[in-house]
């Protein structure tokens, strides 16, 4: 039986990683494992956007900037990450540039950010970004 692949693109000795041994373990346990890392939780955050999984996006969204609810783009088909760039800005906080791809009705969109983390009581969360 074949694992279904991490949609972030992550690999490990260039092998594809499976979802649940990649962001699966942060998404579908939020509460019991959260993202080591900013980028970690960039990465899980992307692969929730492709499952449409508003309840972890908006749990890993700071209080600060969360939207009070969440809705995707119908018919949007996520094409693929690229980490661009990531440097941890200070004790607390980190940064993530990238390059998220998806179609949506027979148009490709390309949205490319530096996002911006913190940290709080041992938790990543995605404060707000800059589009590039």
């Amino acid at each position: 039986m074949t694992l279904p692949i991490c949609p972030c693109g992550a690999t490990h000795r260039r092998r594809p990683l499976a979802y649940a041994d990649c962001c699966g373990r942060y998404v579908e346990h939020f509460d019991a494992e959260p993202a080591p890392s900013a980028e970690a939780l960039m990465r899980s955050r992307y692969s929730a956007f492709v499952r449409e999984n508003a309840a972890y996006l908006l749990a890993t969204w700071h209080a600060s900037t969360r939207p009070a609810q969440l809705d995707f783009e119908p018919g949007a088909k996520w094409l693929g990450l690229e980490v661009r760039a990531g440097a941890q800005t200070g004790e607390h906080s980190a940064e993530v540039e990238f390059v998220a791809r998806y179609r949506v009705g027979g148009r490709g969109v390309r949205l490319h950010e530096r996002s911006r983390f913190v940290r709080e009581q041992g938790r990543w969360y995605y404060v707000d970004g800059d589009l590039k």
